[in-house]
Protein backbone atom coordinates (compact mmCIF):
# COMPACT_ATOMS: atom_id res chain seq x y z
CA UNK A 1 0.00 0.00 0.00
CA UNK A 2 3.02 2.32 0.29
CA UNK A 3 2.91 5.15 -2.21
CA UNK A 4 -0.63 4.11 -3.14
CA UNK A 5 -2.86 7.14 -3.67
CA UNK A 6 -6.09 6.90 -1.70
CA UNK A 7 -8.76 9.58 -1.62
CA UNK A 8 -10.49 10.03 1.75
CA UNK A 9 -14.21 10.81 1.71
CA UNK A 10 -16.33 12.48 4.38
CA UNK A 11 -18.02 9.15 5.10
CA UNK A 12 -14.71 7.63 6.24
CA UNK A 13 -13.68 10.68 8.25
CA UNK A 14 -17.02 10.69 10.05
CA UNK A 15 -17.00 6.93 10.73
CA UNK A 16 -13.50 7.33 12.15
CA UNK A 17 -14.66 10.05 14.56
CA UNK A 18 -18.01 8.62 15.71
CA UNK A 19 -17.68 5.45 17.77
CA UNK A 20 -21.42 4.80 17.38
CA UNK A 21 -21.22 4.84 13.56
CA UNK A 22 -21.90 1.44 11.95
CA UNK A 23 -18.60 1.61 10.06
CA UNK A 24 -16.42 2.91 12.93
CA UNK A 25 -14.61 -0.36 13.59
CA UNK A 26 -13.87 -0.98 9.91
CA UNK A 27 -12.84 2.66 9.37
CA UNK A 28 -10.52 2.57 12.38
CA UNK A 29 -8.89 -0.66 11.23
CA UNK A 30 -8.29 0.68 7.74
CA UNK A 31 -6.97 3.97 9.14
CA UNK A 32 -4.42 2.13 11.29
CA UNK A 33 -3.41 0.01 8.30
CA UNK A 34 -2.96 3.08 6.09
CA UNK A 35 -0.79 4.77 8.69
CA UNK A 36 1.31 1.67 9.27
CA UNK A 37 1.90 1.20 5.56
CA UNK A 38 2.48 4.91 4.88
CA UNK A 39 -0.30 5.19 2.28
CA UNK A 40 -0.49 8.47 0.37
CA UNK A 41 -3.82 9.82 1.66
CA UNK A 42 -5.48 12.73 -0.10
CA UNK A 43 -8.74 14.64 0.23
CA UNK A 44 -10.13 17.89 -1.09
CA UNK A 45 -10.83 21.25 0.47
CA UNK A 46 -14.55 20.65 -0.23
CA UNK A 47 -14.41 17.39 1.76
CA UNK A 48 -12.68 19.34 4.54
CA UNK A 49 -15.52 21.86 4.75
CA UNK A 50 -18.18 19.13 4.54
CA UNK A 51 -16.49 17.02 7.24
CA UNK A 52 -15.94 19.93 9.62
CA UNK A 53 -19.60 20.91 9.35
CA UNK A 54 -20.82 17.34 9.86
CA UNK A 55 -18.53 16.55 12.81
CA UNK A 56 -19.20 19.90 14.49
CA UNK A 57 -22.97 19.50 14.06
CA UNK A 58 -23.18 15.90 15.25
CA UNK A 59 -20.23 15.50 17.64
CA UNK A 60 -19.44 19.06 18.74
CA UNK A 61 -16.82 21.74 18.25
CA UNK A 62 -14.11 19.92 20.22
CA UNK A 63 -14.45 16.81 18.03
CA UNK A 64 -14.25 18.96 14.88
CA UNK A 65 -11.14 20.69 16.21
CA UNK A 66 -9.57 17.32 17.09
CA UNK A 67 -10.32 15.99 13.59
CA UNK A 68 -8.81 19.07 11.96
CA UNK A 69 -5.65 19.08 14.06
CA UNK A 70 -4.93 15.35 14.44
CA UNK A 71 -6.37 13.65 11.37
CA UNK A 72 -6.51 16.20 8.58
CA UNK A 73 -3.02 17.44 9.42
CA UNK A 74 -1.44 14.24 8.05
CA UNK A 75 -3.41 14.20 4.78
CA UNK A 76 -2.64 16.10 1.59
CA UNK A 77 -5.49 18.45 0.73
CA UNK A 78 -6.11 18.87 -3.00
CA UNK A 79 -7.68 22.23 -3.73
CA UNK A 80 -10.70 22.52 -5.97
CA UNK A 81 -10.12 25.34 -8.43
CA UNK A 82 -12.63 27.01 -10.72
CA UNK A 83 -12.09 24.55 -13.58
CA UNK A 84 -12.62 21.47 -11.38
CA UNK A 85 -15.64 23.10 -9.74
CA UNK A 86 -17.21 23.86 -13.13
CA UNK A 87 -16.52 20.35 -14.46
CA UNK A 88 -18.03 18.89 -11.29
CA UNK A 89 -21.09 21.12 -11.63
CA UNK A 90 -21.59 19.95 -15.23
CA UNK A 91 -21.25 16.32 -14.10
CA UNK A 92 -23.72 16.90 -11.27
CA UNK A 93 -26.14 18.56 -13.67
CA UNK A 94 -25.82 15.77 -16.25
CA UNK A 95 -26.41 13.04 -13.67
CA UNK A 96 -29.38 14.92 -12.18
CA UNK A 97 -29.84 12.74 -9.09
CA UNK A 98 -31.31 13.85 -5.82
CA UNK A 99 -28.85 12.04 -3.54
CA UNK A 100 -25.68 12.89 -5.46
CA UNK A 101 -24.03 16.04 -4.14
CA UNK A 102 -21.83 18.59 -5.85
CA UNK A 103 -19.14 17.68 -3.31
CA UNK A 104 -19.30 14.06 -4.51
CA UNK A 105 -18.89 15.24 -8.09
CA UNK A 106 -15.89 17.42 -7.19
CA UNK A 107 -14.34 14.32 -5.62
CA UNK A 108 -14.86 12.29 -8.82
CA UNK A 109 -13.34 15.01 -10.99
CA UNK A 110 -10.32 15.63 -8.78
CA UNK A 111 -9.68 11.90 -8.37
CA UNK A 112 -9.63 11.51 -12.14
CA UNK A 113 -7.40 14.57 -12.50
CA UNK A 114 -4.87 13.05 -10.05
CA UNK A 115 -5.25 9.44 -11.26
CA UNK A 116 -6.59 8.22 -7.93
CA UNK A 117 -8.55 4.98 -8.27
CA UNK A 118 -9.26 4.08 -4.64
CA UNK A 119 -11.42 5.83 -2.09
CA UNK A 120 -11.50 5.33 1.67
CA UNK A 121 -15.20 5.73 2.36
CA UNK A 122 -18.56 4.03 2.16
CA UNK A 123 -20.43 6.17 -0.38
CA UNK A 124 -21.71 3.88 -3.15
CA UNK A 125 -21.60 6.76 -5.65
CA UNK A 126 -17.83 6.26 -5.94
CA UNK A 127 -18.30 2.67 -7.10
CA UNK A 128 -20.95 3.82 -9.57
CA UNK A 129 -18.30 6.15 -11.03
CA UNK A 130 -15.76 3.30 -11.35
CA UNK A 131 -13.68 3.85 -8.23
CA UNK A 132 -12.70 1.12 -5.78
CA UNK A 133 -14.22 1.64 -2.32
CA UNK A 134 -12.00 0.65 0.59
CA UNK A 135 -14.43 1.04 3.47
CA UNK A 136 -17.39 -1.26 3.01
Amino acid sequence: MANENIFVDTSAFYALMDRSDNYHEKASGLWADFLQKDADLKTSNYITVETLALVQNRLGFEAADLWYRDILSIIEVLWIDGLVHNLAFELWLSLGRRNLSLVDCTSFVIMRKHNIEKVYGIDRHFAEQGFQIMGK
